[in-house]
C-alpha cells in the first residue's frame, strides 16, 4: 500500500471566471522526490500555495501525511518546509539574525539549528552582510536554509534553483538527494530546469492550463521514450513518403521541416538512407538517440517545451 505524504482529490482553484487549477489529483509518495512540471501560468505555484494553506481551494480536498491528523494543524505545519516564489526576509538583518527570528517563532528546535542550516547552504561565512546586500543566488540559498533548518519531513520548493550559479545548483541538488535518500524526506518541487529534474526526481507530474496531463515515474517514462533514428534531410515530406511506401514504416515523427525521427526498423537505417539518396533527398546526418524529458514534455503539451 502506498503511503502518500500529499494527496489531492479534484483540487480546483478558480479566480472569478478563470480556472487556474482544474480537478487536480496528485499522489506524492513518502520518501520520494516529485517534480511538478509546467509552463509559466500552468498552475504550479497556485497548487503549492493551496498545499501550504496560503490559498484556499475553490473545491476539492487535500490530504497531508496520509490523513494523519488535521491537514493544516500546527503539528503538521511544523513537519513542512517551503520556498514559494522569492524568499522574503528583513532587509536590514543578517542571515543569522533572520533565521534566529524564524527559529524563535517555531518554538522547539535544536540549539545549533541556525548555524547548521547556514553551513549546509554555504552562508556561514557571510556573518556581517545584510540581506539587502545579497545576490539573487544568496537570497535563494537563505530561503532554502530557512526551509530545511527545522529538519522537516516534507519540503515544498517552488523553483529552488532560480538564481543559483552552476556550483550552487550542483550543491543544492546533491543536498536534496541526500535528504531524500538518507533521511527519507519527501520533496515536492517545481522547476523549469528539466535537465536538473532528470537528475533529481523519482516521479513527475506534468500540468498544463491547470490540468494534470501525466503522473508517472521517471523510470517508466524512459521505458516509453524509446530509442530512435534521426534523419536530417532536405525534404522531410518526401522522406516520410519513402518510409511509408517503401519500408511500410508508420511509427515516425516529423520534428521540424528538416528533422525526422523513426522508432521502428532502426537496423534498416542504412537501406533507408540509400533510398532517400536514390529519390534525390539530401541526407545531412543520421544519428541514434533516446528520448529526453524535454522531448516528452513538448510532445505532451505541444509547442516548444517548458521555457
Amino acid at each position: 500500500m502506498n503511503e502518500y505524504v500529499i494527496e489531492t482529490r479534484d483540487l480546483t482553484k478558480k479566480y472569478k471566471n478563470k480556472i487556474v487549477v482544474d480537478r487536480l489529483n496528485l499522489h506524492v509518495q513518502k520518501g520520494k522526490i516529485y517534480a511538478l512540471l509546467g509552463r509559466n501560468g500552468a498552475g504550479k505555484t497556485t497548487t503549492m500555495k493551496m498545499l501550504l494553506n496560503l490559498v484556499k481551494p475553490t473545491s476539492g480536498s487535500i490530504i497531508l501525511f496520509d490523513g494523519n491528523g488535521s491537514d493544516f494543524s500546527k503539528e503538521n505545519c511544523h513537519r513542512i518546509g517551503s520556498v514559494i516564489e522569492a524568499p522574503a526576509f528583513y532587509e536590514n538583518l543578517t542571515a543569522k539574525e533572520n533565521l534566529g527570528i524564524l527559529a524563535r517563532l517555531r518554538g522547539k528546535h535544536r540549539k545549533d539549528m541556525v548555524e547548521n542550516a547556514l553551513s549546509i547552504m554555504n552562508l556561514d561565512g557571510e556573518n556581517k552582510k545584510l540581506f539587502r546586500e545579497y545576490s539573487l543566488g544568496m537570497k535563494q540559498r537563505l530561503g532554502l536554509a530557512a526551509a530545511i533548518m527545522h529538519e522537516p519531513e516534507l519540503l515544498i520548493l517552488d523553483e529552488p534553483m532560480n538564481g543559483l550559479d552552476p556550483i550552487g545548483i550542483h550543491e543544492t541538488r546533491a543536498y536534496l538527494l541526500q535528504l531524500c535518500r538518507e533521511r527519507g524526506t519527501t520533496i515536492f518541487i517545481s522547476s523549469h530546469a528539466l535537465n536538473e529534474i532528470e537528475m533529481l526526481a523519482d516521479v513527475i507530474g506534468i500540468i498544463d492550463q491547470g490540468k494534470l496531463l501525466e503522473e508517472t515515474s521517471l523510470k517508466e517514462l524512459y521505458r516509453h521514450n524509446r530509442r530512435y533514428a534521426e534523419f536530417s534531410v532536405s525534404d522531410v515530406n518526401k522522406a516520410a513518403l519513402v518510409l511509408e511506401s517503401e519500408f511500410y514504416i508508420s511509427d515516425y515523427t516529423i520534428m521540424d521541416k528538416h528533422i525526422l525521427r523513426l522508432y521502428e526498423k532502426l537496423d534498416s537505417r542504412g537501406r533507408i538512407n540509400s533510398s532517400f539518396v536514390k529519390e534525390g533527398i539530401v541526407v545531412d546526418n543520421v544519428s541514434i538517440g533516446a528520448g529526453k524529458l524535454e522531448d516528452y514534455f513538448s510532445e505532451l503539451v505541444g509547442g516548444e517545451g517548458i521555457g
